[in-house]
């Protein structure tokens, strides 16, 4: 097996950070100043999204963090934060070499090439290991977020477990509050592969070993939210097929689980049996404060990291760095399910406003009277955190809601088109959904018009015109 270090720099956060540094400078902001980890990060990029800017962010100097002290090996002068890393439609495009209009697209497509992993013998986050009694996370800069949260969370940590039964693995994110030295709060609400490893582990009475893994390239983000695939399937297999290349993994010394040889930080341990404790409440991509959790609770032996590493954070609450990747895998998804029908469908569109899963917008070309509901029983089958689904012409621009929200107005008969599906299931984090069984009514609305007849004729500017305008706007010295 080949060394880690001589080739993975093209699947780590380092690379993506080079990549912005060069390609996209405007689109890298450094923080010199001493910011604060309880809200000031939080803070600056909720002001950055009111003004419209989605940068990548490096905090180089958070406070408190290390506290100066390079005792068990931490950084003597504290550790930068990174963050907004997955918040701008533009650079992930680039990531994936597309244009932004391409997106989901080429990410339905590549997310479905699985390609093998490549096992290396060794990793960047193998310079520093801190073990036992010497392990005490409160020296990583972890962000206390909102005035809200029930303490700091690592929010871009994204777990590793195997399978008890199977022993395939998966990776996704889940929510860590920091409750003691060694000791993380997590919710497995989303219900899915994780959730279903920690109970077979369980039902043996075994604790499910597990590994939290922080700073990692936005593609590995990515290829996590991936959740329909075959169960024999990797998500590094699919993560591979984001980057069009093996993707390398370096195994832990617990439960011979792999992880990113490109990442920042590896924390080693295992998600307790029979354990639930208190959990939250949380700043949640809902935008409101969550107390709902499945209160599991991992227990950390051993952390990993790079001499120089970075901290990686996931901005929480509505921000576009904690839902936009939320828009653009669950619109892949849809799009993948309505193309094996529907051919006739043109986009999917996931608008950051519905928090990024609640509402999808479809644009399809109408060739007959049903199509539509039958595009949004789909949908909604597709994934349960989806409640709202809106079909609309492919005349309809779905990236503007304003346009979205006049065909509903002007095409949309409510006896005739809007239909309701109660008792779906739902998501534990919809503030909405029943607190014991966590259903929905879900809605679906069809705003197309009528097949074979005519209907009122749409006011349209030609494109033509509307250069026009723009070179005399431009010329009167309006930019654009």
């Amino acid at each position: 097996m080949p060394n880690a270090a001589s080739n993975v720099d093209n699947q780590s956060l380092r690379s993506f950070l080079d990549m912005v540094a060069t390609d996209h400078p405007d689109d890298l902001l450094r923080i010199a100043q001493p910011v604060d980890t309880r809200f000031d990060m939080t803070a600056i990029v909720y002001e950055l999204e009111r003004a419209g800017k989605s940068p990548v962010i490096i905090f180089e100097r958070p406070h408190p963090a290390a506290n100066g002290s390079s005792a068990n090996g931490m950084p003597a002068n504290g550790m930068p934060v990174v963050t907004n890393v997955a918040g701008n439609r533009k650079l992930l495009a680039a990531c994936l070499g597309v244009a932004v209009d391409d997106l989901p697209a080429a990410f339905r497509e590549r997310s479905q090439k699985y390609i093998p992993c490549e096992l290396v013998k060794d990793a960047a986050w193998n310079d520093v290991v801190i073990e036992g009694d010497d392990v005490d996370l409160s020296r990583l800069p972890i962000p206390l977020q909102f005035s809200v949260d029930g303490g700091p969370y690592i929010t871009a940590g994204q777990i590793s477990a195997r399978d008890p039964v199977t022993g395939v693995d998966t990776s996704g994110f889940h929510r860590l509050m920091v409750k003691g030295r060694n000791r993380l709060g997590v919710s497995l609400h989303s219900r899915r592969r994780m959730y279903e490893f920690q109970r077979r582990a369980e039902e043996r009475g075994q604790s499910l070993p597990a590994a939290v893994t922080i700073g990692t390239h936005p593609l590995h983000y990515m290829g996590s939210m991936v959740y329909a695939y075959p169960p024999h399937v990797r998500k590094f297999e699919i993560i591979g097929g984001l980057f069009g290349e093996p993707y390398r993994v370096a195994r832990c010394s617990v439960g011979e689980i792999e992880v990113p040889a490109g990442a920042e930080i590896v924390i080693e341990g295992e998600i307790l049996a029979e354990t639930r404790e208190p959990e939250g409440p949380f700043g949640e991509f809902t935008g409101y404060a969550s107390y709902r959790s499945t209160q599991h609770v991992f227990v950390a032996h051993r952390i990993r990291m790079r001499r120089d590493a970075m901290f990686q954070s996931v901005t929480s609450g509505m921000s576009r760095d904690h839902i936009l990747v939320s828009c653009i895998t669950r619109e892949g998804e849809i799009l993948n399910t309505l193309r094996r029908n529907l051919p006739n469908v043109r986009a999917v569109h996931v608008p950051h406003t519905s928090c990024g899963a609640f509402t999808a917008y479809i644009s399809m070309k109408k060739i007959a009277d049903g199509e539509p509901q039958t595009a949004i029983m789909a949908a909604l089958g597709t994934e349960f955190y989806t409640k709202h689904v809106i079909v609309v012409d492919d005349d309809v621009d779905i990236f503007d809601t304003n346009d979205v929200m006049w065909a509903v107005a002007t095409r949309v008969r409510p006896d005739k088109d809007i239909f309701f599906i109660p008792g779906a299931k739902g998501a534990i984090l919809d503030p909405t959904s029943d607190p014991e069984n966590f259903t929905v009514t879900k809605m679906g609305i069809d705003a197309t018009r009528p097949a074979g007849r005519d209907f009122a004729e749409r006011l349209v500017i030609p494109d033509d015109q509307r250069a026009r305008a723009r070179a005399l706007l431009g010329a009167a010295g309006v930019s654009f």
